[in-house]
């Protein structure tokens, strides 16, 4: 399949292990957001339903973003633009990576090439960015001009929050990253490309998990917990629905758009 050899190519090009972070304690409030995929009216939508929840709720707040913020969706860039600015008035926000993130870091990088970035959706987010492929490769027919005039016409200051996301953020009673952890691994040996590319190893797996693993990735029609796994992936960039769930006092709460 497309996806595994482009997976590979990431894997053999990624020259370094992603941030961790960590939080000895999660006492506040937490909303966790599932995949975007450039559906910026969903998540401005989502956004607002957070607030006024949150709204009752005592101190301080949450947002913790799961990945995939780009690609297929129409609105990538402002997505990004949205996640750099600062949070909503009482939150703190933590963006983590998805393997959508990394691609594009890879295309930047040259590791994986233009085509192989659009056959992930990445045709949307440069459209998004005001890059329109075909008429540039008109205007550039060869491809080298062509991945050096989009890796620069690119916002530098994007590229480098990309750069910047960890890849997870773990606590004492939950961990939440993109895609999974390797049930046969302990957490601190999680390879990155399982941490934001594993399906069935772990969605499948009857390996007991070490925590709550709140997670996206795996596209289902409705978020749901499903023993210590929690996907919040509702396929919002075709189904219009963006889930989020709020960890509060031992109990979990799921809303969507």
């Amino acid at each position: 399949m497309a996806a595994s050899r482009i997976r590979e190519k990431m894997t053999n090009g990624s020259g370094h292990r992603r941030r961790r972070e960590w939080l000895e304690r999660l006492d506040v409030p937490t909303y966790v957001i599932g995949d975007v995929h450039g559906r910026y009216d969903l998540l401005s939508a989502l956004e607002r339903k957070i607030v006024a929840d949150a709204a009752g709720l005592p101190g301080r707040k949450l947002i913790v973003m799961l990945g995939d913020f780009i690609d297929r969706g129409p609105a990538s860039a402002q997505v990004v633009g949205r996640l750099m600015a600062p949070p909503p008035s009482g939150f703190d926000r933590i963006c983590l990576t998805g393997n959508h993130e990394m691609a594009m870091l890879s295309y930047v990088d040259g590791e994986i090439s233009l085509e192989d970035w659009v056959a992930l959706g990445g045709d949307a987010t440069l459209a998004s960015y005001g890059v329109d492929i075909l008429q540039l490769q008109q205007q550039y027919p060869k491809q080298k001009k062509l991945d050096t005039f989009i890796r620069t016409w690119l916002p530098d200051d994007h590229v480098n929050f990309l750069r910047r996301l960890p890849i997870l953020l773990d606590t004492p009673k939950a961990l939440f990253v993109h895609a999974g952890i390797d049930p046969d691994r302990p957490i601190s040996e999680q390879q990155d490309d399982d941490l934001v590319f594993i399906r069935s190893r772990f969605y499948d797996s009857a390996q007991p998990l070490p925590k709550l693993i709140v997670h996206g990735h795996t596209p289902i029609r409705q978020a749901e917990v499903n023993g210590l796994r929690l996907n919040l992936d509702t396929g919002a960039f075709h189904t219009g629905r963006l889930s989020a769930a709020r960890l509060w006092q031992g109990r979990v709460h799921i809303t969507s758009t």
